[in-house]
């Protein structure tokens, strides 16, 4: 696990500066404090920053084949190294380590562009071909590890495992992409392959690029794999269960190989106690697990990480989190590089400071939310449908779009009568009420947000574009499914990966997601979605699977997530803040907002009538995104 970056002339063959290079490489110090290398040779340059994992003594990157033509720069873990070392010995290949890397290099050598489908793990790597004279860049599947690049002015392509390591360079623009800000506000972060700067894009998960010298313009990235949610398994439900017992074993004990401490992240959902659970299967001393606690009962789960943590008697290791812990919101604007707002990003910093106190390495959940259908909005979106399937678009949009105009937004009422969501979903077809219900600020509310000027630089954009486009290419009628697939295409990579990575990475932390492993998640995408959702129970398969494994009280209370209290933080102690940071300073200043709309949602909230938290915590990570990263600071105080 580590930073890598990189830079590339793809007009010639011009001597980079060694101190940019040694610049660039040191803006991703936290991901790899252990150790830290360039190479320079002329129109090419590398850089890593290593946290080491896997063979300690010979891993050193960047690394080379024998005779120099073959080198990589490499973040990630391969979990079937050892498979595939065998594999390419006997074609030939010989081995100077016994890392991971070498073995992506020779991969590289013996299959060329396939390579990528030998590789079973998490993966951003860079590989340079001599005898080709070009790059060849990858991402691993799911997108659990990143890979950024801009292709500057003068022809110089500059890539890194974060977008500080692109921006350490002088000459990355810093242009802002209005696109960006629209996909930002309205699903909490930016989707790939855009990046919040025109200059600079995402490779997307699953996606390749090959950058050749002498290439005026870079390609597109070409997928090399997609989830294809056939639903057609006519497996039994005992059968079913069995395999996926099999398979979540396979899946963690892959994980488990590690020459430093290694272990767990426990909230007391789900997803990571099943991770625990399979993991004291597969080690012989005591799971080292860590929990958050929290002073607020509403967000508290550590009651029931105990009760796994008690029944497998683990080394477990428990920190309380204030209720007022908001003093990170300027450390995440700096460590995200681009505007991100989920909230749960900070538990989720204060969990991998914990954990890294005790492991280099941490197993974790993430990603079984999407795969084996858990979202309590899965049961929803499931409810409307019926409905939608009940009355033709052409009646529904008039009638439920006038309910939902019309209709107050209640959200100071008992659920059951905040039916102005719902209204407005029922007026949408399938995808679009999906976009909807994920939209952390709504079309509605969104667009009276931007201002005349802002709204026409979009020329009509609206985030519910990657939406459709994602849609189009699942290929299933199964509507489960269909969320299902544009989860995975959109909000797992865009907030919970990404969420994930900085924070686990800020601390020097490698996480390990077991619940991602691609053939787990390609033959979860085989079953009927009555395995995942029936009775309005989500995961349906899954909980019954852990029974024998995890208390009833884990798997079946109610769903709580990873959550802070907006709301009352914003009436309370960062009532002045939000005022000042909305109202008067650089947000103000961008000439991007309506002043007015923004200041009644300030006192719509203030006063209680309104509850606009999430609105609000987006506005206010939007302005720590122009004074931490754009180095923006109010024109008042300018003046």
């Amino acid at each position: 696990m580590c930073g890598i970056s990189g830079l590339f002339d793809t007009r010639g063959r011009r001597d980079f500066d060694g101190a940019l290079m040694h610049r660039i490489n040191d803006s991703l110090h936290h991901r790899g404090p252990d150790e830290g290398s360039i190479h320079l040779q002329p129109g090419l340059a590398f850089g890593h920053r290593r946290l080491s994992i896997i063979d300690i003594a010979t891993g050193q990157q960047p690394l080379f084949n024998a005779d120099h033509s073959v080198g990589i720069v490499f973040n990630g873990e391969i979990y079937n190294y050892q498979q595939l070392t065998d594999e390419l010995t006997a074609l030939g290949y010989r081995f100077q380590t016994k890392s991971d890397t070498e073995v992506i290099v020779h991969a590289w050598s013996a299959w060329g562009e396939d390579c990528v489908h030998k590789l079973r793990g998490m993966f951003a790597f860079v590989i340079w071909d001599q005898a080709r004279d070009q790059l060849f860049m990858a991402r691993d599947r799911l997108g659990v590890k990143p890979m950024f690049y801009a292709l500057l002015d003068d022809g110089t392509l500059v890539f890194g495992s974060e977008l500080k390591a692109l921006l350490a360079h002088p000459a990355m623009k810093r242009d802002i992409v209005p696109q960006a800000v629209e996909e930002y506000f309205a699903l909490g972060y930016v989707a790939e392959p855009r990046t919040i700067f025109r200059q600079a894009l995402k490779l997307p998960p699953a996606h390749t690029l090959v950058i050749k010298r002498g290439d005026q313009r870079l390609g597109q990235p070409r997928r090399y794999w997609d989830v294809s949610f056939t639903t057609d398994n006519k497996i039994d439900e005992v059968q079913a269960q069995e395999e996926l017992t099999r398979r979540l074993r396979e899946a963690v004990k892959l994980r488990l190989i590690s020459e430093v401490p290694l272990g767990a992240f426990l909230s007391g959902g789900v997803d990571s106690s099943a991770v625990v659970a399979m993991m004291a299967g597969e080690t012989n001393g005591p799971v080292k697990t860590c929990s958050m606690s929290f002073d607020d009962p509403q967000y508290n789960e550590s009651e029931f990480a105990q009760m796994v943590a008690d029944r497998y008697q683990t080394d477990h290791h428990v920190e309380m989190v204030q209720s007022d812990d908001f003093d990170l919101i300027d450390t995440l604007a700096r460590l995200y590089d681009e505007p991100y707002a989920d909230s749960s990003a900070i538990p989720t910093y204060r969990v991998c400071q914990l954990a890294r106190k005790h492991v280099t390495v941490a197993l974790s959940g993430d990603g079984g939310d999407e795969s084996f259908g858990g979202y309590r909005r899965y049961k929803l979106h499931m409810m409307e449908e019926r409905m939608r399937a009940s009355l033709p678009l052409g009646l529904r949009k008039p009638l439920f779009g006038t309910l939902g105009r019309l209709y107050p937004k209640a959200d100071w009422a008992p659920r059951v009568f905040r039916a102005k969501t719902t209204f407005q979903a029922l007026a949408r077809n399938s995808v679009e009420a999906y976009f909807h219900t994920m939209s952390v600020i709504r079309d509605n509310e969104r667009l009276p947000l931007y201002s005349a000027r802002f709204k026409s630089e979009l020329g009509g954009y609206n985030a519910r574009e990657l939406f459709l486009d994602h849609a189009e290419r699942a290929n299933t009628d199964d509507p489960l499914a269909l969320i299902q697939y544009i989860d995975l295409q959109t909000y797992l990579v865009g907030d919970i990966n990404t969420k994930v990575d900085r924070a686990s990475m800020a601390h020097s932390l490698e996480v390990r997601e077991p619940l991602m492993d691609h053939p787990l998640v390609e033959w979860l995408a085989t079953l009927p979605s009555h395995l995942k959702l029936r009775g309005g129970e989500g995961k349906y398969l899954f909980k019954k699977t852990l029974e024998p494994h995890l208390p009833a009280d884990v798997l079946y209370r109610p769903k709580m997530g990873f959550a802070v209290p907006l709301a009352r933080w914003f009436r309370g102690p960062l009532r002045q803040r939000v005022r000042g940071a909305l109202l008067g300073g650089p947000l103000a200043d961008s000439g991007m907002f309506d002043l007015k709309t923004v200041g009644a949602m300030v006192e719509q909230h203030e006063n209680g009538s309104r509850d606009h938290s999430t609105p609000l915590w987006t506005l206010l990570m939007y302005d720590a995104f122009l004074r931490n990263v754009m180095g923006a600071s109010s024109m008042r105080e300018a003046a």
